[in-house]
């Protein structure tokens, strides 16, 4: 699943610390993708001009708005 020269690395660092591969593998996962500051937030949202003022507070409903219209439900 790892290239052979990441896992060499990722197994020397868990024992340089002590801890299991799976500690080191979860702390560099965790430091790489932080949790979201507003999780299912849709950030890029109503960036720009146009449509109505509070647009990206609304920005879930509209785009479930948009995929049932794209894939209504039979």
């Amino acid at each position: 699943m790892l290239p052979d020269t990441l896992d060499a690395r990722l197994r020397r660092e868990a024992r340089r610390r002590g801890v299991s591969i799976a500690d080191v593998a979860r702390h560099a996962i965790e430091r790489e993708l932080p949790e979201p500051t507003h999780p299912g937030a849709l950030s890029f949202f109503a960036i720009g001009a146009g449509g109505p003022a509070d647009a990206a507070e609304h920005a879930e409903d509209f785009v479930g708005k948009a995929i049932k219209s794209r894939h209504p439900t039979p």
